[in-house]
């Protein structure tokens, strides 16, 4: 079993800043890809920004210049950094991953999220 577990999320003004954490804990053997999905009522979870085990990086077009996503592959943590918010950010932030797990098993994780809010 794996599980992500995410952090850092909450409340902030517009232009502020704020940094989310997954933790990826349980029978792992590797993490391949890791990725931050945002999602908010009554529209379809999109991706935000993603990050190859090598340190590969893509982010959406909408945060590109705001957003930093990074890892480290030794605690199975990956980070985004979130710079100048903007209302439009708020949204639930799911972390996710591509796991290979002890019995070389490959499966995609999800975490259950953490809100953030942009206020204006």
């Amino acid at each position: 079993q794996v599980q992500l577990v995410e952090s850092g999320g909450g409340l902030v003004q517009a232009g502020g800043s704020l940094r989310l954490s997954c933790a990826a804990s349980g029978s792992i053997f590797s993490i391949n890809g890791m990725n931050w999905y945002r999602q908010v009522p009554g529209k379809q979870r999109e991706l935000v920004a993603a990050i190859s085990r090598g340190g590969s990086t893509n982010y959406a077009d909408s945060v590109e210049g705001r957003f930093t996503i990074s890892r480290d592959n030794a605690k199975n943590t990956v980070y985004l950094q979130m710079n100048s918010l903007k209302p439009e950010d708020t949204a639930v932030y799911y972390c996710n991953a591509d796991v290979v797990n002890i019995a070389r098993s490959r499966m995609n994780y999800w975490g259950r999220g953490t809100q953030v809010t942009v206020s204006s």
